[in-house]
């Protein structure tokens, strides 16, 4: 992995979140509200579950 591939990856991800914030911004103080809400251990839960969604889509795009 490079680093240009580094910058594309993070390039993409402020693409999608700026369409998010641009798009649906309600919905992201939906979504902030809810995370309040959860329990620490369910949010640090979320965070390991996307993290290796994530690994395991880069593994397969890579692959």
């Amino acid at each position: 992995m490079s680093g240009s591939d580094i910058l594309a990856g993070i390039g993409m991800v402020l693409v999608i979140e700026g369409l998010v914030y641009a798009l649906a911004p309600s919905l992201v103080e939906r979504l902030l509200e809810a995370l309040r809400a959860m329990p620490l251990e369910a949010r640090r839960s979320l965070g390991l579950l996307t993290l290796v969604t994530g690994v395991i889509v880069l593994w397969i795009a890579r692959g």
